[in-house]
């Protein structure tokens, strides 16, 4: 999933005479992560940045899905059927997260991680292999959902066992709203926040807007040139979910990490998922919004645009299979396509 910084490099350097840009980067997430400020001391920066990516490396630890943290160790309970207390932190992102799956009709839902699991995609790196079919039919069986977890008081309890939670689809744009509060505490008003293409941006680059590029699905592994390209203002975010970064192949079918809960199976029918969300909506941040939307849309497939409606998401971008390109009007406004681009659907 993955935004190209377009020409970033090449726009920073070019401000000759101004104060120059300090960023730092990192792999975290299963992806790499940068940060960059514009028009602050440069201790000043490197302070809040560090202070950033050490939260972020705390997000990643505490609810990593197969590696020992305090998600494991829900996961692990709920499978025994044993009540579990869980940090105010986690209680919050379960509730959030029970809440956001509702709205998308649990077609994106945390709550299938051993379906994950069962697929391979549990690993820094899979293997293309199909899970056992007995044993994808049991799973998808039990219906796992997030809305089989019940809190009072910080204590998850379950109602079925076949639920272990997966945060992958929620933490980079949880970790979004975070670095830019942090920035914001430390007085640093003008940041681009990249991790793994979910991009927040905050103010300007001296006055010029922070420019970015949506990637192109099929050009995605070859670096290729971004489908198209926009200008983020203060407080915006992006998010895209495809078929490209996290799949495998079997006799020449593509499976993607994005699972369709209702099937067990990976989502088809969508090569790409781009939303763009503005600052003050709905009640969860920004970033968390970016991340979460793409994912029901891409698995929605051609019922997209009414799933959308009904989410609030007005500025939206897919790509379907077959390569074919729609876009919500207002984001087609916004958007910069290089010539040559295949026709265009523009949708109310």
């Amino acid at each position: 999933m993955r935004l190209l910084l377009a020409g970033l490099l090449a726009l920073l350097l070019a401000a000759c005479g101004r104060q120059a840009p300090v960023g730092q980067e990192a792999y975290v997430f299963g992806t790499r992560v940068e940060v960059i400020v514009w028009g602050a001391p440069e201790a000043a920066a490197h302070a809040a940045l560090g202070e950033v990516l050490r939260e972020f490396d705390r997000l990643h630890r505490a609810y990593h899905a197969w590696q020992p943290s305090e998600l494991t160790a829900l996961n692990d309970a709920i499978a025994a059927g044993r009540p579990h207390e869980v940090s105010a932190e986690l209680a919050g992102l379960i509730r959030t997260a029970q809440q956001l799956a509702t709205q998308g009709e649990h077609l994106f839902d945390p709550g299938i991680g051993r379906l994950v699991a069962l697929w391979g995609f549990h690993a820094d790196e899979f293997r293309a292999a199909l899970p056992d079919p007995a044993a994808l039919e049991e799973l998808v069986a039990a219906h796992p959902s997030i809305a089989d977890l019940k809190l009072e008081d910080d204590v998850v309890t379950s109602r079925n066992p076949a639920v272990a939670l997966d945060f992958g689809g929620y933490l980079k744009g949880v970790a979004l709203d975070r670095a830019a509060a942090i920035l914001k505490r430390h007085g640093l008003d003008n940041a681009l926040i990249n991790i793994g293409g979910n991009v927040l941006a905050l103010g300007s680059k001296g006055g010029t807007p922070w420019r970015v590029g949506i990637q192109h699905p099929r050009a995605a592994a070859a670096g290729g040139a971004p489908l198209a390209t926009l200008e983020l203002r203060d407080g915006e975010a992006i998010g895209t979910s495809g078929d490209y970064q996290r799949y495998f192949e079997v006799d020449g079918h593509r499976y993607c990490h994005l699972l369709d809960p209702r099937t067990g199976t990976p989502a088809t029918g969508t090569q790409s998922v781009t939303v763009l969300i503005p600052p003050g909506q709905g009640d969860h941040g920004g970033g968390m919004l970016s991340d979460v939307l793409s994912k029901p849309l891409f698995i929605a497939g051609d019922d997209w645009p009414r799933l959308a409606q009904k989410l609030g998401a007005t500025q939206v971008l897919r790509v379907d299979m077959a390569g074919r390109i729609a876009v919500t009007a207002a984001l087609q406004a916004r958007l910069t396509f290089p010539s040559g681009t295949a026709a265009v659907t523009v949708l109310p």
